[in-house]
């Protein structure tokens, strides 16, 4: 087993969910970015995760030079506070452009504007201080399989990846894979699409991957296996743990809360592989219940990091040695009960 250290943790502005779900309206008032941040301190996380508009709010009604100017106030106070920014993201899918996709929309001016937005979100990152942009396609797919060529599809979203990479030598491209939701098929639905489109840029070395636990659930794949897989290709730049409950929206549930054994897995893949030892944070994407009231309201975070840390202690503590026995053997459920009575305390 890898030799043990410090985990460093992060999470976003939205991780302080006002409570809306696709089915009904806020439970909870929104609080402040200030609140947001000095919570972050408060329980001890390392690092904050952004969209551009978490960063800059009401981007699209401001000039480049305004942008710039309020990243360069945001970098002062993280400063400030201790606190690192670990990536950027474009929220490319609130805006109305993007309607029917980003890079891959129909309309050619809609893909500038997709793009043009991320070049803009590769500028606050640098001003920020990370080299990580994240990708999440979330409206790059179809609704109608007939309204959209694949082929030409990946074309643009090549293009797209192409021009970022142009536009800073520096910038790291992580995609976030996702099977579905908020359209009916996405683009690039898992890590091995992620990885296979990364070939075809101008620069495969700059361009992985950002895992999300609840992502691979809702693929049918095991987040072990996603990890295990990016990190054979060192692509895995960014971890965005939580849990989810089978293949229904996305629940961004407490990490482990619903899958624990899953969980334990996903953490003796992250120790085995070195997972943070070149600068990558944990992160969580989680959201309060919707029942939760404010009184309790980073107690997602804090839950998820304390089953994180858990579950490191679980996975260095496993008998290795009794589990290879096992294993060489072929006695696999000898293997199976080893890890419920571990994980049981038993």
């Amino acid at each position: 087993m890898a030799k043990a250290f410090k985990y460093r943790f992060c999470a976003g502005p939205w991780n302080w969910s006002p409570g809306q779900d696709p089915y009904g309206p806020t439970t909870r008032v929104d609080p402040s970015f200030d609140w947001k941040l000095d919570e972050l301190k408060r329980i001890g996380f390392d690092a904050m995760m952004f969209h551009d508009d978490d960063a800059v709010p009401n981007i699209d009604s401001k000039t480049s030079a305004q942008v710039l100017k309020e990243a360069k106030e945001l970098k002062k106070r993280l400063d400030g506070e201790g606190i690192v920014a670990e990536m950027v993201a474009p929220r490319l899918w609130f805006a109305p452009q993007t309607i029917d996709g980003g890079f891959t929309s129909n309309n050619k001016k809609d893909r500038q504007y997709a793009i043009d937005r991320s070049k803009q979100t590769i500028d606050i990152a640098r001003v920020l201080g990370t080299d990580i942009m994240v990708i999440w396609l979330a409206r790059e797919g179809t609704y109608i399989r007939e309204s959209k060529s694949g082929k030409r599809s990946m074309e643009l979203l090549v293009e797209a990846f192409d021009a970022f990479l142009a536009h800073d030598k520096k910038i790291r491209l992580a995609i976030e894979p996702k099977p579905n939701e908020p359209m009916d098929v996405a683009y690039l639905p898992t890590i091995g699409h992620a990885l296979a489109i990364a070939q075809l840029t101008r620069d495969p070395k700059r361009v992985g991957c950002v895992i999300e636990s609840a992502h691979g659930l809702l693929a049918g794949l095991d987040p072990t296996d996603e990890i295990d897989f990016a990190m054979s290709f060192g692509k895995l730049w960014s971890l965005h743990l939580n849990d989810q409950n089978g293949l229904k929206f996305d629940q961004d549930k407490p990490f482990g809360s619903n899958n624990l054994r899953v969980a334990f897995n996903q953490v003796r893949a992250l120790e085995r592989n070195g997972y943070g030892r070149n600068g990558e944070f944990v992160c969580f994407d989680v959201h309060p219940f919707r029942t939760t009231t404010p009184d309790h309201w980073s107690a997602h975070l804090e839950n998820s990091r304390n089953t994180f840390m858990h579950l490191v202690a679980k996975a260095r503590s496993f008998d290795e040695k009794q589990a290879a026995s096992f294993i060489a053997q072929r006695d696999y459920q000898g293997l199976d009960q080893l890890v419920i009575e571990h994980l049981l305390g038993v």
